[in-house]
């Protein structure tokens, strides 16, 4: 929607049209684990546009209930179904809403939304583009083993799922809770599952815990975790089973251990819905997302592709990368609009800069691990330091743990990953706009950053760090 609406801005005469299988058309997802963790607050919260407000105040034509589930690059039409329920329940809903979009833009939904039963009455539709912007964002990563579509068993990626697991454990009581996988969604939900006072255990297949970040930091984040009552385990699992002789109604079985559990959420990743796209011939690319240029050109040249279903430049290594995160797809969509209205545009790329909040700890990271420089031809060093948030002697100092990574060759900073519990979450924007700026690792730590005691010492952390890399390198 933010393409669809930049272009009715940029030109109040273009028709837009967008297509969008469910009613959500503009939502917080992010939110979602900070609502579920408060009974109190309806998940509709989230919603920051209603349906009826594009097509009134934009004067876009929002199509709910359609799924695209063909483009025909030669009549330039794309077609496929349309659910009459879900428009019979828009018409007398106010939950309506998802953030993607258009120019004959069109945005066609992840088939995996289970937000209608496609046995109901339906109707075929097409229509025909000048421009097509292919925005189907990304889907949860489901194991093909046995039990996954059990009830109680559910993933969290759009709003429907919040509301499904929401209404869960409210209506089942739930007391215990297995996570399947550990990263960035599984985190969060520890957090709001605790919140409502279940007891949480993850488990993931692999035997690393962050395998992106330094075991020096990620050692404080499992203490986080175990401080909250948190249990990790690790190995294979084989299935999810109905356990009708439990207190617990469901098993989650691995190789050498089982966990029951009153509900399993699946948390094991997303990957690009670009199904839609590959079947039209357009070339993919990293983790099989859609290959766009800098302008978020297809290999069509009448189709685009931005969000979280394609690929982007990494500004450190200057090779594509598939980082599906939020700012890039609202800044991915509105270069859409340009672009298609006439107004070149291309995006400089990402560094990979992310954050996310788990109990007291802020989590961050941007640029490359040493892993990812090495794989990317660098000569990497890194250095890990511990230091206060707050100057010495101000009360309420925390700890915080920054690992930074340079380049040996050419002196250039490639990453930085922080853990603490004060002063984290917005310190990592400044190295990620020094990786923007290619800057070395000495001209970074000579940038003028602001000081206060209530706000960090004399020398910043990322600062200390840069001057401590410098010396190894």
């Amino acid at each position: 929607m933010s393409a669809a609406s930049r272009a009715k801005r940029n030109n109040p005469q273009i028709d837009v049209t967008v297509l969008e299988k469910t009613l959500d058309v503009s939502y917080s997802a992010c939110g979602m684990p900070y609502n579920i963790a408060d009974p109190a607050r309806d998940m509709n919260d989230l919603v920051v546009r209603k349906a009826d407000e594009f097509r009134t105040k934009n004067k876009i034509n929002l199509m709910t209930g359609h799924m695209v589930n063909r483009i025909d690059t030669a009549t330039k039409t794309v077609s496929g179904i349309i659910f009459s329920d879900i428009i019979a329940l828009g018409s007398n809903s106010s939950v309506v809403n998802t953030d993607d979009t258009h120019q004959d833009v069109v945005n066609t939904c992840d088939a995996r939304q289970d937000v209608v039963n496609t046995d109901d009455a339906r109707q075929d539709f097409s229509y025909s583009y000048d421009k097509l912007l292919i925005a189907t964002g990304a889907t949860p990563v489901i194991p093909d083993l046995p039990g996954f579509d059990l009830p109680g068993v559910m993933p969290l990626k759009n709003l429907e799922q919040g509301r499904k697991i929401k209404a869960f454990i409210e209506k089942n009581n739930v007391q215990k809770a297995v996570i399947i996988g550990m990263g960035y969604i599984g985190l969060e939900m520890c957090e709001a599952l605790r919140a409502r006072s279940i007891q949480v255990t993850m488990v993931k297949p692999g035997s690393q815990f962050l395998p992106w970040m330094k075991p020096e930091l990620a050692d404080f984040v499992k203490q986080e975790l175990d401080a909250n009552g948190i249990k990790l385990c690790y190995g294979k699992i084989k299935k999810i089973e109905h356990q009708s002789s439990s207190k617990h109604t469901l098993s989650v079985v691995c190789e050498n251990f089982t966990l029951d559990a009153d509900m399993v959420i699946v948390a094991s990743g997303v990957k690009p819905c670009s199904d839609l796209a590959i079947a039209a011939g357009l070339k993919v690319s990293v983790a099989n997302s859609i290959a766009v240029d800098k302008t978020l050109k297809t290999s069509n040249d009448n189709i685009y592709a931005a969000g979280d279903c394609a690929d982007a430049f990494n500004v450190v290594s200057g090779e594509k990368c598939w980082i599906p995160l939020a700012l890039r797809a609202n800044r991915a969509g509105w270069a859409v609009a340009d672009n298609v209205c006439g107004i070149k545009t291309e995006l400089q790329g990402v560094a990979g800069t992310a954050v996310f909040k788990m109990f007291d700890l802020q989590i961050t990271r941007t640029g490359l691990s040493v892993k990812e420089a090495l794989a990317s031809g660098f000569d990497p060093v890194e250095v890990i330091i511990q230091t206060r948030s707050k100057a010495h002697g101000h009360p309420g100092s925390n700890t915080i743990h920054v690992a930074m990574t340079g380049d040996k060759r050419t002196g250039l900073l490639l990453g930085v990953q922080m853990v603490g519990k004060d002063g984290v979450a917005h310190r990592i924007n400044a190295p990620a706009v020094a990786l923007h700026a290619k800057m070395t690792v000495a001209e970074f730590a000579q940038t003028d950053l602001g000081y206060a005691p209530p706000f960090g010492p004399v020398w910043d952390p990322v600062l200390t760090a840069a001057n401590q890399l410098l010396k190894k390198m």
